[in-house]
């Protein structure tokens, strides 16, 4: 079955970002389980959540963390400088991006300016795979350049799963 081109991958080629698109089984949603498939560490496959800021007319963040990790609320409040985040309910997720659970991509996001942090261990990697945008396809992206593209701010939110 041939890759489809997405924006995601026009967006990296556009800034001469080299990248592998990796095929998966779409119907899997869970990152460790996308990590097992793929044949990648869990530590090297990072998941994208979308968080809602407490008040009104604020944008929500993107935060990206490995898919072995939790996202710690406290300290991505912190490094957001906002009282309170919450995580986005998956209907309310996929209606602000536009994008599927298990498909929801910074890259894909770029347009609406959101604010994308990457927690603070994916700088020591040389890659990541994050999904493309859609479910069933994972790119495998350079750090550094991609920190750059996507802005992003890189902060200690997450802790090890139990």
């Amino acid at each position: 079955m041939p890759i489809p081109k997405l924006n995601s991958m026009r967006l990296l080629e556009k800034h001469n970002i080299p990248y592998e698109a990796i095929p998966y089984d779409d119907s899997t949603r869970d990152a460790v389980e996308v990590a097992e498939f793929i044949g990648a560490p869990p530590f090297m496959v990072y998941k994208t959540l979308v968080v809602e800021p407490e008040g009104a007319n604020k944008k929500p963040l993107l935060v990206m963390i490995a898919s072995d990790r939790t996202l710690d609320l406290k300290k991505l409040a912190n490094a957001a400088g906002e009282k309170k985040v919450r995580m986005a309910a998956h209907k309310d997720a996929e209606s602000m991006t536009g994008l599927k659970v298990g498909g929801i991509s910074a890259l894909m996001l770029t347009p609406k300016n959101w604010q994308v942090y990457l927690d603070q261990p994916a700088t020591e990697l040389q890659n990541i795979y994050l999904s493309a945008g859609q479910r069933g396809l994972q790119l495998r992206v350079p750090v550094t350049p991609l920190i750059s593209l996507l802005k992003a701010r890189i902060a200690d939110v997450s802790v090890i799963e139990a």
